[in-house]
């Protein structure tokens, strides 16, 4: 078995990078994959609509709970073992979700499956930071959490595309293969990464003690607020629209995944531009924006939600909405990384797990109201959005980095690395 060890760079760079985003894209890929089925998910299980809706949020738990877990026990004894119990969880917990046979049933078998996936993206995260220093260590932090932010938006238009040959059990079992496919990979070209000589002893304390450290800084407190109010709009949006799009406007999961291909297409290029505008003009400047931005999209869906409105108002707010997250994203992963390259890893982790923590917690709120109201989407986006700019205004604005410092005291900003 080859060794992906720091001391066989050459492997390392041609083949860790592109195993690491995969596992990094695997957990929010599967949180949404199955997202356009869920109206039939719905019904064949005989569910309300916000009970089923917790079958995103108990997944979406999940993702966060298995970064803070996974990370410290990694740490303590080693990344590849870790990671092989994950990806084998991820493969049972797969296969338990397309069998089940109850909505209840089905909504613990995602909360294990999130655990898991969970995993793989804080061993995705460890391993990184095992094996790339400095500069190149942020760089590729920032491309983790883009590559997961894009995956969360393109996890539906794969659904909608899979879900013209199979039903939602089908998308499950597509999981399952993946997963299984992951693990063959896994079990060829990950050797393990961190030496015995160079892991913990201290257990859960050291983890604590870095976690006090981080949360002391109210610039990383703030970057990392307005990530998770953020991000909870985009979930809420995620776990709404389907509902929204298809119930409401009657769109069929194939133009269900086109809206979505839209939304991916504004993701990925403002994403891009966000972090250009970042460097040249302003990180506090370019997350600012962002939430605009943002906020316009959820403006939007409000308004919606008070009075009927074409089809195309919808869309608009939504790619607003989806654009707008990924406009912040590179600044705020600026701010929230740039003091802490020694402890990188810790860091992101920290910002992955509010993020997917806050997003599962608002994702139940869109469905208060039936499937056939836009209402409950509007209210929660503006009220997220609306503390995200809090986050701003309190905590991140009390230390700006201009823009010219962010090439020299790192390069965090997600967008910057092709």
């Amino acid at each position: 078995m080859p060794s992906l060890s720091p001391s066989s760079p050459s492997l390392t760079r041609r083949v860790l990078p592109s195993l690491l985003l995969l596992l990094t894209v695997f957990g929010p890929i599967s949180m949404d994959l199955y997202l356009p089925a869920l109206p039939a998910l719905t019904a064949e299980l005989g569910a309300v609509t916000s009970v089923a809706q917790l079958t995103v949020t108990a997944c979406l738990i999940g993702l966060a709970a298995g970064q803070l877990i996974g990370g410290p026990l990694s740490d303590r004894f080693g990344r590849r073992g870790i990671l092989l119990i994950g990806i084998a969880a991820y493969i049972l917990t797969s296969v338990l979700c397309a069998l089940s046979p109850s909505i209840e049933l089905l909504i613990l078998a995602r909360l294990v499956q999130g655990l898991a996936g969970g995993v793989g993206i804080v061993i995705a995260t460890a391993a990184g930071r095992d094996v790339f220093e400095g500069k190149a260590l942020i760089r590729f932090y920032g491309r983790l959490t883009v590559i997961g932010g894009f995956a969360a938006i393109v996890g539906p238009l794969l659904g909608g595309l899979l879900n013209t040959f199979t039903d939602w059990r089908g998308l499950f079992v597509f999981l399952a293969v993946i997963g299984a496919v992951l693990l063959v990979i896994t079990l060829l070209v990950f050797g393990e990464t961190l030496p015995a000589d160079q892991r913990t002893r201290g257990g859960f304390g050291e983890t604590l003690q870095a976690y006090r450290t981080l949360l002391g800084d109210r610039v990383f407190l703030g970057a990392v607020l307005n990530q998770g109010f953020l991000y909870a709009a985009l979930f809420a949006y995620l776990a709404g629209s389907t509902f929204v799009l298809q119930d409401i406007y009657g769109l069929s999961p194939q133009w269900y995944a086109a809206a979505f291909g839209l939304n991916s297409a504004g993701h990925m290029i403002f994403g891009y531009l966000a972090g250009r505008t970042a460097e040249r003009w302003s990180i506090p400047g370019t997350l600012a924006a962002g939430v605009v931005v943002t906020g316009l999209g959820a403006v939007g869906l409000l308004v919606a939600g008070l009075t009927p409105m074409p089809l195309w108002v919808v869309v608009v707010s939504l790619f607003a909405l989806s654009s707008g997250v990924a406009i912040t994203a590179p600044p705020a992963t600026t701010l929230a990384l740039a003091d802490y390259p020694q402890m990188a890893g810790t860091a992101s982790s920290l910002l992955g797990m509010v993020r997917f923590g806050f997003g599962g917690i608002a994702a139940p709120f869109v469905g208060i109201a039936g499937a056939l109201s836009i209402l409950p989407l509007g209210i929660t986006t503006v009220v997220t959005v609306l503390l995200a700019a809090a986050a701003c205004l309190l905590l991140v604005r009390k230390r700006a980095i201009p823009a010219g410092a962010s090439r020299s005291r790192s390069a965090s900003n997600p967008t910057l690395v092709a």
